[in-house]
């Protein structure tokens, strides 16, 4: 058996493989539908791959290497596919010419080939990546968690959506989501790991956001590992549910306020990573060319399993499974697409 694998006791599937390809569709067009009416965002188009010198692809945790390629007759150009959009996006409400408390959201697919395939990971990634302007005075934690409560808003709007055109689904996000930082979580439970932190609140809460992710806490140690060069370590957070049909905190959205000059540099020299100063991207932020925004990523697959109760992010989206974990799954009732 795949030891990566949860193989939750008794499951059965609510909807089957048709009635899931139905209600996926209906929760994605809901879904983007109240998060750009909202948060006021406009959708556009996104590329699926950006220059490997124009250094815009999202680093993740800074170690993972990007599916790139040589573009043939661009005289060589080196292509990566995108990690995420965290930084395309910024550029391109500058470009846009996008003001104060206007935003975008986009369709972003994904290929992440180191990916540790579970439950809840796939090589496949997609999500809705969006961002908005905001003041130069509005980069506070007000602002963040005034942002996170509308999202969650949409979140309970969803699910009763959900839950009445399928009741069996029915609904179980608390009325409000709780707010707390790492630095309170290790404090809360210091000898736990940070994954076993996120599952003890989660489960005690419901829905939660946990703030500040990136820097070392009292301990010496991170939460989690976050690329340096667009969230604000200090103003940043990931929303996370207790999902009980695997037991665990489910991770739906990271998302946070924008670096400026001042947090990129501090946090480009806490992680030795200087060297992308060279970029335009680096340039136009010290520069303050670029507006000051907040942004985010909402897990397409993952909202869907959340919602619609499903094992495994397979019964969600088509992609690639080893073939171990794809048979113990047919052995205890979970049909990948």
């Amino acid at each position: 058996m795949d030891k990566s694998l949860i193989l939750p006791k008794d499951y059965k599937q609510t909807l089957d493989l048709r009635e899931t390809e139905v209600a996926i569709k209906k929760l994605k067009d809901h879904f983007q539908a109240e998060l750009s009416k909202k948060l006021n965002l406009t959708r556009v188009s996104a590329p699926l791959f950006v220059r490997q010198s124009t250094g815009l692809n999202d680093a993740l945790n800074g170690t993972e290497q990007a599916v790139s390629f040589n573009v043939k007759g661009c005289n060589d150009i080196k292509a990566e596919i995108v990690h995420s959009l965290a930084k395309w996006k910024r550029m391109a409400l500058y470009r846009y010419n996008f003001t104060t408390e206007e935003g975008l959201y986009t369709d972003m697919n994904a290929i992440r080939a180191e990916e540790d395939l579970d439950n809840i990971h796939s090589i496949y990634v997609d999500q809705w990546d969006w961002e908005k302007v905001i003041k130069k005075e509005d980069r506070t934690t007000d602002k963040l968690k005034s942002i996170v409560n509308t999202i969650y808003d949409v979140f309970k709007d969803v699910e009763k959506y959900i839950s009445g055109l399928y009741p069996q689904l029915g609904c179980i996000l608390p009325e409000e989501i709780f707010f707390i930082s790492t630095q309170e979580l290790e404090d809360m439970y210091p000898d736990l790991t940070p994954k076993q932190r996120e599952n003890a609140i989660a489960k005690e809460k419901g829905a939660v956001f946990i703030m500040q992710i990136g820097g070392k806490l009292k301990s010496g140690k991170k939460h989690d590992g976050r690329s340096p060069d667009y969230d604000d370590w200090d103003l940043n957070g990931d929303i996370i549910f207790w999902f009980p049909v695997l037991e665990i905190g489910l991770e739906l959205s990271s998302m946070g306020i924008r670096v400026d000059k001042d947090a990129l540099s501090k946090q480009l020299i806490a992680e030795h990573c200087e060297e992308r100063l060279k970029f335009k991207f680096h340039h136009m932020i010290m520069n303050e060319e670029l507006p000051f925004t907040v942004g985010g990523g909402i897990g397409q697959s993952r909202i869907c399993m959340f919602f619609l109760r499903k094992a495994h992010i397979g019964e969600v989206q088509a992609s690639i499974w080893p073939k171990e974990m794809i048979e113990d799954c047919l052995k205890n009732n979970i049909v990948l697409l």
